[in-house]
């Protein structure tokens, strides 16, 4: 078993009134089996590719050969991209780099998901240009923010040795396209004759961590792509084909959320993991749970928490504040683990409780207390239990967030897979831009210590 989700905590006879019912929840938990019955069509058809990612293998190998270009030829890795293609490859890197270095080896991969001009020279200022290497993803080839980091990095890597420099250093990812209006970045990586490898079509961003987009960077960080995608496929399974499909984990935490929303008006869903490893899961949940159901009035609020730093942050609001919120508790078997802390040092009566204790004592401590204090309060808890967090377990909890949306998305009737009121904005951003005034060539005038 990859994970346990608990769910005992979000009924009524473990929080009192603010839970389910039984009743309440076996409705909703019903609903999800036609959905799951179309989405086995959908498999079985090939029309939701995302469904077939997790069986594949030789997109992979091919991908070694790309994985161990980057590895061995650079120091440093820029992945261009924002939103879904860059937070599944975020994700999956975590488990190589919690913010220290890869501890795998091979190169330190930073995502540049923002157009933050202070950001970006910074990082420049730091690079060797010689020695990093570029990744750039948009799914569209038309994502502004995507184009323009790009069209900076290949200025300066132009400027170091000319075209052929800078096709030794660049990857594009983005979908095939015949139209250059539609796709600009494809049609700009074909006339400086720059490698691009296919966005793999019908696949969306924030669906595209199991594709080369997700995959790519973690197989750079040294990480195991083929396990990713095992665990993935083992959650697939077990909701499209188990005996109890509706039964199933994914299957389940939809029904809760969706009973939570619809008996209980609880308008917020909290994911909260207690391992640093997954720090971006949670940013990436919050992009594929938001944009996936937040339409036509629809949909819940995800909100990213991390322990133990939000016990202190945003605990107080939890337990004191409005009862609008569902927990969900990721926890990792971590007691007995990490660096004992010093008896020697530990002679103050109020440290007593550290004495002959590790680091993951604590977290351990911190966990279960979090967990038992929001359920004494009344506040309903979901609990996925991890007794190890790797490559294969990763795969599982991305697989299960996926279906849990999707099959969400259908118990709510709307599309899980599009995102037309973001659209408005992209425009207005392209509008503002083409009204602002032209400023003239020359380096940036700024300081980073005015007056």
């Amino acid at each position: 078993m990859l994970y346990h989700q608990i769910i005992q905590n979000c009924f009524v006879s473990h929080v009192g009134k603010p839970g389910l019912s039984n009743d309440d929840f076996r409705e909703f938990q019903d609903l999800t089996g036609p959905v799951i019955d179309g989405l086995k069509e959908l498999y079985e058809s090939g029309e939701l590719p995302v469904l077939r990612l997790p069986e594949m293998r030789s997109d992979l190998e091919d991908l070694e050969v790309v994985a161990k270009r980057f590895r061995t030829k650079f120091d440093d890795v820029v992945v261009l991209g924002t939103g879904g293609s860059s937070l599944g490859g975020q994700t999956l890197y975590s488990l190589a780099d919690s913010g220290f270095g890869p501890r795998t080896g091979g190169p330190k991969i930073h995502f540049l998901d923002n157009v933050d001009p202070d950001t970006f020279e910074l990082l420049f200022e730091q690079l060797d240009l010689i020695r990093t290497g570029f990744i750039v993803i948009s799914k569209s080839g038309s994502t502004a923010e995507t184009v323009a980091q790009f069209i900076a990095c290949l200025d300066r890597l132009m400027t170091l040795g000319g075209r052929d420099n800078a096709a030794n250093h660049v990857l594009v990812i983005t979908e095939p396209s015949q139209n250059s209006e539609q796709n600009p970045l494809r049609s700009l990586a074909d006339r400086l004759s720059l490698p691009v490898l296919d966005h793999p079509l019908n696949v969306g961003g924030r669906y595209s961590a199991l594709s080369l987009v997700g995959l790519l960077p973690a197989m750079i960080a040294g990480l195991d792509a083929f396990a990713v995608r095992k665990g993935a496929k083992r959650v697939l399974d077990a909701t499209l084909f188990g005996p109890n499909p509706q039964e199933s984990d994914p299957a389940v935490g939809a029904a809760l959320q969706i009973a939570f929303l619809k008996k209980k008006k609880i308008p917020n869903t909290v994911l909260m993991p207690y391992a640093d490893r997954l720090s971006n899961f949670g940013l990436w949940f919050q992009q594929l749970w938001a944009e996936s159901l937040g339409k036509d009035g629809s949909g819940t609020t995800p909100i990213r928490a991390m322990g133990t730093r939000d016990q202190h942050s945003q605990m107080q609001l939890y337990l004191d504040g409005p009862r609008d919120k569902l927990f969900t508790l990721v926890t990792l078997d971590v007691q007995g683990q990490g660096r004992l802390i010093s008896n020697a040092l530990v002679k103050e009566p109020g440290l007593a409780y550290l004495q002959r204790r590790r680091m993951g004592d604590l977290l351990e401590s911190e966990q279960r207390a979090t967990a038992e204090t929001l359920v004494n309060n009344g506040c309903p808890v979901r609990l996925f239990q991890l007794a190890h967090l790797d490559e294969e377990v990763m795969g599982g909890l991305l697989m299960h967030f996926m279906l849990e949306t999707i099959i969400a998305a259908g118990l709510l009737g709307v599309d899980a897979f599009d995102q037309p009121a973001v659209e408005e904005g992209k425009v207005l951003t392209r509008q503002f831009l083409s009204e602002m005034g032209l400023y003239s060539y020359g380096p940036a005038q700024t300081s980073r210590n005015p007056g």
